[in-house]
Formats: structure tokens, C-alpha cells, sequence
């Protein structure tokens, strides 16, 4: 397709420009539903770029859309920016060495991921102009996809009701189509309330909200013996209740993460979980509520997008990275663990090669399913959207996902041209769509296929507002 090296130029001209807005990102790391500087920096991009740009979407302060284009198919290109807690790093360096103590970092690559997409867009929207296309290109700012689940807020309000297809993609050690593999989850607080007491001279007249949820932890570490292999249960204490050991804690509060292959497994798992927290209630006489706060569902894939991204991977080829990048990459490696690296091969389903630091080779579909998976919210998108997704090389292989080291790549060298990279890919993808509604069509046809039997199980229930006052990670 002749037009692909068009569009490739039209991402070279302005990576620069969105390398900048990535680091700018970087140093300002902002967590689940606060990322204001980091939405106001798309948003001015948007803006300078010429796009049509609504702010607050879904009621969520830090969503943001640019559009750009008239009439056909409208692509949605979405990009993230916020950042983890407790992974703040200093940039360049082979050592763990916080900015910041117990500050915030961006440890799974979220500030290129909103940059790249951002820069796609914006050469697809110079692409159409300068062809007279129809057709309307929209990057999506989605915030929170750190535990957030913004996107399936925004799939609730009807933010994707008029989009065609959607594009997106992942930071990670290699690049290829991101198989549609992804773990339904669901996100609840459980709180339980007590009766505060003096613990040495009155304990009997206490009920300690806190026993509870330790019991709480303590039956569903038992429960886990009897819940499909492929299921996960995680938990976090979020309120003790209090740190004075002579005071009975009246109340104390959990977070629990479900997640499983569909979302009706993962309800299924959280009506027992709930049924142990009713327990340990009743155990230690105190009284428990419980509040969802998100919920993501699985991905949903579609052969015919994800044939036609392998094409642009092919025709453009791996990213390429100079001796500089693979020496920093060595010293990030060097702080890795031979377990950690033999991960990164078996969740890209690819051999080891000695001595190979940073992935100049790509990760063809007919490669086996990847080993272990996370959740993300662009799976309820999946639902709505016919939708592909890439990876892109950013990053040293046995790099930890949510780690110090992935967020001391971020500003790299290596790190901006993977971005550059997943930009010309996603980009060209785009345009093969715009250029050809034909395969729009095949697209939507085989999404209609693979949905048409699956259970209307929408993964948020209708009354749970976005979680604005959250922070935390997936």
C-alpha cells in the first residue's frame, strides 16, 4: 500500500514533538482519575494540532477527545497517561534511586502509550486532509486504567456508541499484534464497622473490625483451592484502623481484585468472596458493606484488524536500536532476574536468544498463546468497538511490568523509538481502514459473529459512579 510510506513521513515529521509531551508526562506521574496535568497536556497537543477537542467525558474530569475529519467511518485511537504508585525513579539509570520517596512513576509505560497514539492520530488526520478523505479520526485521552476502568465508563455513557473500530496499544520488551487474551476482573472495597474499645482494660466490650478482615483474608486463602486454576484473587488493606495497638479498631477496610477468563466466571467468584466476608462478620459481630469500584471484561478479538496490523508490522519491519540503546538496556537487564527474563519470552511465546537485550524481530500471530495476563479496561471497549491492539518495543526483555526499571527506561532513547515505531503501525493501520471501508465492514461482521452469543454481562453495574477518589493498579 503506497499510501503506508506516506503516512509513515507524516509520523517522522512530528515524532519529535510527541517524544517531548511523553517525557513531559513522565516527570509529572499522576495516579487514577488526578492525572489533571497530564490530560491538560493531550488536551493542549490536541489543540495545536487542530483537533475538535471535548474535555470530561462520562463525568470523569481528567477524559479527554480530540476529532478531526467529516463523515465515514469514524477510528477511535486510545491512549492512557496515568501512572503507579510507589514507583517514583529517577530516568536513565541502571539503579533503583526514587525522585521521590513512596512517590509515583510511570512503571507500565502509560506516558509513550497516550504520546504514540496521539502522534498516530495526528498523522492520520494530516493523511485524510491531505487526500480529501472522508472520515473522522478521534484520539481518545482515557484515564485510570490502573485499576480505573475509565474506558468502561466511557463505553457506559456512550463515548464509543458512533466509533467504527478502535486502535490502541501496549508498551512492552517486543512487537506484534497483542493477542485478544486478557482476565475479566471486578474491583470491591469491603468494609467492615466494629466497636472501639480499650484494649487492656475493657477487650470484651470491643469488636474489632480489623479481626474481620484478617479472617476475611484467612477464608478466601482457603477458597482459593477451589476456584479455577486460570482465576486470580488479589487483596490490599486499605484502612487498619488506626495505629494504636491499645485501641480495639472499630473499622477497617480491603480492596479485593477478582478476575477470571469471563466476567460471569468473575461474578461468580465475587458472590463467594462475599459470602466469606458475610462470614467473618458474623464471626467477629460486626457489620460489613461492600462497593464496587470497577470492573474491566475480557478482550474480544477480531481476525480480521489483527491480520491486517501483522501486514504493517511486516511491511515496516522491527524497530530498530543502536549500540548505546543496548548497552543501557544491558545494565537494565543486568538488575533483572533469569526467571524474570525467561517470563518475558514465554508471555511473547518466542525462544530466548543469547545475548539479545532489546527485540529487533517481531512476534508473529501464529505464535503460541502468551503465558500469564493481565486485565484492561480496553476489553469492555472490545465489547462495544470491533478493536486490535499492538505492543510495541520500549523497553529492555525481563524488563518487570510495574517495576523501578521500566519506569528508568521511560525517557530513553530506545523508549522514543518504539514509540515512533507503534506510531507508523497503528497509523498505517488506520489509514489501509479509511482508504478501503470494505475491510471496515469485514471487521464489523466478524465482531457481530463473536458477540452475537456472548452473555449481556456488562462489567460495571449501572449505579456505580467512576471512582474518582481510587488509586491503584491492575
Amino acid at each position: 500500500m503506497q499510501n503506508t510510506d506516506t503516512i509513515w513521513r507524516h509520523v517522522e515529521q512530528k515524532r519529535p514533538c510527541f517524544s517531548e509531551l511523553s517525557d513531559r508526562v513522565w516527570g509529572t506521574p499522576e495516579l487514577n482519575y488526578a492525572e489533571h496535568r497530564s490530560a491538560a497536556a493531550h488536551a493542549e497537543a490536541l489543540e495545536a494540532e487542530g483537533f475538535r477537542v471535548t474535555q470530561g467525558l462520562a463525568g470523569i474530569p481528567t477524559a479527554v477527545m480530540g476529532e478531526a475529519g467529516q463523515g465515514g467511518p469514524v477510528i477511535a485511537i486510545l491512549g492512557e497517561y496515568d501512572a503507579l504508585p510507589g514507583l517514583s525513579q529517577e530516568a536513565g539509570i541502571a539503579e533503583h534511586r526514587p525522585i521521590e520517596p513512596n512517590g509515583s512513576g510511570h512503571g507500565c509505560g502509560h506516558n509513550l502509550l497516550g504520546s504514540a497514539s496521539l502522534l498516530a492520530a495526528t498523522a492520520v488526520k494530516d493523511w485524510l486532509a491531505e487526500r480529501g478523505l472522508a472520515g473522522r479520526v478521534r484520539y481518545h485521552g482515557c484515564p485510570a486504567e490502573e485499576g480505573g476502568s475509565a474506558k468502561g465508563f466511557m463505553v457506559r455513557d456512550g463515548v464509543f456508541d458512533d466509533v467504527d473500530i478502535a486502535i490502541c496499544w501496549h508498551p512492552a520488551a517486543f512487537s506484534g499484534v497483542n493477542k485478544p487474551r486478557s482476565l475479566a476482573c471486578m474491583e470491591v472495597d469491603f468494609s467492615f464497622l466494629g466497636r472501639s474499645s480499650h484494649a487492656a482494660a475493657a477487650p470484651h466490650l470491643g469488636r474489632s473490625a480489623l479481626d474481620a478482615v484478617e479472617l476475611m483474608n484467612v477464608g478466601v486463602n482457603y477458597m482459593r483451592e477451589h476456584m479455577p486454576s486460570h482465576a486470580r484473587i488479589h487483596y490490599a488493606l486499605q484502612d487498619a484502623g488506626g495505629i494504636a495497638p491499645n485501641v480495639v479498631q472499630g473499622q477497617a477496610r480491603v480492596r479485593y481484585l477478582v478476575r477470571s477468563l469471563t466476567m460471569a466466571e468473575v461474578l461468580a467468584l465475587l458472590e463467594r468472596v462475599k459470602k466469606i466476608a458475610q462470614g467473618a462478620s458474623l464471626m467477629t459481630e460486626t457489620s460489613v458493606t461492600h462497593r464496587v469500584l470497577s470492573a474491566d471484561a475480557e478482550l474480544v478479538g477480531n481476525d480480521p484488524l489483527e491480520q491486517l496490523m501483522e501486514r504493517h508490522f511486516e511491511r515496516l519491519g522491527p524497530p530498530r536500536f543502536d549500540e548505546a540503546d543496548k548497552d543501557f538496556a544491558r545494565a537494565i537487564q543486568a538488575t533483572c532476574t533469569p526467571a524474570e527474563i525467561d517470563s518475558a519470552y514465554r508471555r511473547a511465546g518466542l525462544a530466548p536468544i543469547p545475548g539479545e537485550v532489546l527485540a529487533e524481530r517481531l512476534v508473529p500471530l501464529s505464535a503460541p498463546e502468551p503465558a500469564g495476563v493481565g486485565s484492561t479496561d480496553v476489553g469492555t471497549v472490545s465489547w462495544k468497538v470491533p478493536t486490535v491492539q499492538a505492543r510495541g518495543a520500549t523497553y529492555a526483555i525481563g524488563t518487570p511490568g510495574h517495576s523501578w526499571q521500566l519506569v528508568a527506561q521511560g525517557k530513553a532513547p530506545a523508549a522514543h523509538k518504539g514509540l515512533e515505531h507503534v506510531a507508523k503501525v497503528m497509523a498505517g493501520t488506520a489509514a489501509e481502514l479509511f482508504a478501503d471501508p470494505a475491510q471496515v465492514a469485514r471487521a464489523r461482521a466478524d465482531h457481530a459473529a463473536r458477540t452475537a452469543d456472548m452473555p449481556d454481562v456488562f462489567p460495571i453495574p449501572k449505579d456505580v459512579p467512576p471512582p474518582l477518589d481510587m488509586a491503584g493498579g491492575h
